[in-house]
């Protein structure tokens, strides 16, 4: 039997925050616990006050602004820390690694890999949880498949609340603003992941037809790509250049598909660029297709109980715990469109007393049926366990 359990604080002193959420997590019961915390927190005193309560694993990142649980919206402006902890008939390997100098993100991804197997018995673990800076996952999770093949990936990526790099990864004593951390799972009991956006996808599509590097779209049909933005969504230049890309494209991002259609990956345009191109928040690949996605604010809220409904569908029935990893850019969205309190009462509706924990990421990861693990933005990677 998997036993979860939520814990929280929003207690202002960061060692209290930290023994408080250890404690209602009953992590001294468990084997590991997945952390969420503020950046406005002590990340060292939050790891001290767990460690005066338990000894096990525990690894997580900040959240951007807030965390929900099924008490409420966690989002005091002096700090709050969430841990889900996971205990029972399960085997959990953890590693994490900063980024060095002399290894690429696939090959710390192995190691790190290589370096969680040895805690466990099996030969293959049943699912992974993954956190990261925001710049190399899909590197990451490659190096880490390269070891244990493609189970299933869920996480997001480390966040602060106003995109300054300000954000902390945590694993165990070891704390960092790049690299990956990495939580192997054993186990019997069942978990879902799904993972998607929940745009509606527009007519409006092109082929990339120039990428700079990975994550710069120059071209879509021989277009500078900020010009056929503009001419898609009808944003006025101004209106989205520099920086203002960032917040204006929340509700119309980019979307392209896996090869067989499982998955909208979003791509967030973070940034329109002097030259005509868009820097955006996942990789990119010329000679593929790229949508034009678009949600209204209250689709964007109902998004959340009707992925949740798509989880206990996949796991057979009602999961019985949820750990929802929800992008902060979609909460920024609705913050600007005065629905952020939206979002609890809508998760509350459809989990009504099960434990949950809500996280605010600047990158999202997961799996639907029978596609590949998936990296992109302003999406939902929503996992659901059964005892």
């Amino acid at each position: 039997m998997l036993n979860t359990k939520v814990g929280y604080s929003q207690n202002s002193d960061s060692f209290t925050s930290g023994s408080e959420s250890a404690k209602m997590a009953k992590l001294d019961k468990a084997k590991v616990g997945l952390l969420f915390t503020s950046v406005v927190n002590d990340q060292e005193k939050i790891v001290e006050g767990i460690r005066s309560v338990s000894d096990a694993h525990v690894l997580g990142c900040t959240s951007s602004a807030a965390i929900c649980v099924k008490d409420g919206y966690l989002n005091a402006e002096t700090g709050y820390s969430g841990i889900m902890s996971f205990g029972g008939d399960l085997e959990v390997g953890v590693a994490a690694s900063e980024k060095t100098e002399n290894e690429t993100a696939r090959e710390i991804g192995r190691r790190i890999a290589k370096e969680a197997m040895k805690q466990l018995s099996v030969r293959r673990p049943d699912y992974f949880f993954m956190t990261a800076s925001p710049a190399e996952e899909e590197e990451y999770i490659l190096g880490i498949q390269d070891v244990i093949g493609e189970v299933p990936v869920f996480g997001g990526s480390a966040a602060d609340n106003t995109v300054e790099g300000k954000w902390s990864i945590i694993c165990d004593d070891k704390i960092f603003s790049d690299g990956c951390a990495i939580a192997l799972f054993a186990t019997d009991a069942p978990m879902a992941n799904i993972y998607k956006g929940q745009f509606t996808e527009t007519e409006q599509a092109g082929i990339i037809t120039k990428v700079d590097g990975k994550r710069k779209l120059a071209e879509i049909d021989h277009v500078p790509a900020l010009d056929k933005y503009i001419e898609w969504t009808g944003f006025k230049k101004d209106e989205v250049m520099g920086g203002n890309m960032l917040a204006a494209s929340i509700f119309d991002p980019l979307g392209v598909k896996d090869p067989i259609g499982r998955v909208t990956a979003v791509r967030h345009p973070m940034g329109a660029n002097e030259d005509g191109s868009l820097s955006i928040g996942a990789n990119m690949v010329p000679n593929t297709a790229i949508i034009h996605l678009h949600l209204e604010p209250d689709e964007m809220v109902q998004a959340n109980p009707k992925t949740i409904k798509e989880v206990d569908e996949k796991i057979g029935g009602s999961a019985d715990s949820y750990f929802l990893v929800h992008c902060g850019g979609r909460r920024l969205g609705l913050q600007l469109k005065g629905k952020e309190e939206d979002i609890y009462p809508a998760v509350k509706k459809v989990t009504g007393d099960k434990e949950f924990l809500m996280v605010f990421t600047f990158g999202e990861y997961g799996i639907n049926e029978h596609s590949g693990n998936t990296v992109g933005g302003l999406s939902l990677s929503f996992t659901g366990f059964k005892k």
